[in-house]
């Protein structure tokens, strides 16, 4: 039981809607994302994600998450982290590693952790659209039961229209014998005249689509 409550908490631990990866923030911009999950099994999730330009060649990143399972205490994470390019800055495709501490906690239990993480991405073109993939692949490194969480995620994502992105994440993890795989399609609204964007979208964890989740978050660029 505890094995699969540290597993799905780390699973919270997702890029942020398609927005992490090699490309680093300017110095000084910032970017938040605010976002709620629940599903019909009464399972929630709340996460805010922050990217800070700290430098030309630095980012940080503050992720924030907690989450109610259904006959399970309440849990959540903590971590912060900075992320740093790799190879060119004009290159066709983008290299990035990140490195991070935080804390997660499932009730009054704490649960301390490393994270590393190695990301790829390129612009790409389906017909007249343009758009974007990327892939990183993280480990979680758990201080209390050393769990080594792997973690390979993946976002494809495509400019339908001016105001308009459509994506498609998958998600998948391995550790201690166990694997959980989430695929998570949405799609982001730009308002007109506005800094805000909104997306909407599920999240189904594979094999257990019945307590798929329904997601809205709203990004902010400043």
């Amino acid at each position: 039981m505890v094995l699969r409550l540290v597993l799905l908490l780390i699973c919270l631990a997702l890029p942020q809607e398609g927005t992490t990866g090699p490309w680093l923030r300017e110095k000084g911009s910032t970017f938040t994302a605010v976002s709620i999950a629940g599903t019909y099994y009464l399972d929630t999730a709340t996460q805010t994600y922050i990217e800070y330009g700290l430098t030309e060649k630095i980012t940080i990143v503050a992720d924030v998450s907690t989450a109610r399972f259904l006959y399970a205490p309440p849990s959540g994470y903590a971590t912060l982290s900075f992320r740093r390019a790799l190879g060119a800055k004009d290159a066709t495709s983008k290299w990035a590693y990140e490195v991070g501490v935080g804390t997660g906690w499932i009730g009054e239990m704490l649960l301390p952790h490393v994270r590393t993480a190695l990301s790829w991405g390129r612009g790409v073109t389906w017909g007249k659209k343009s758009g974007w993939m990327t892939v990183e692949g993280a480990v979680v490194w758990d201080m209390t039961y050393a769990l080594h969480v792997a973690k390979l995620d993946t976002t494809v994502g495509l400019n339908l229209t001016e105001k308009t992105k459509g994506m498609i994440q998958l998600y998948a993890m391995h550790a201690a014998g166990e694997s959980i795989a989430t695929i998570a399609p949405s799609v982001v609204y730009s308002p007109e005249n506005t800094k805000f964007s909104i997306q909407f979208g599920t999240e189904s964890e594979i094999g257990r689509l019945y307590n798929s989740a329904v997601k809205i978050s709203i990004w902010r660029e400043f």
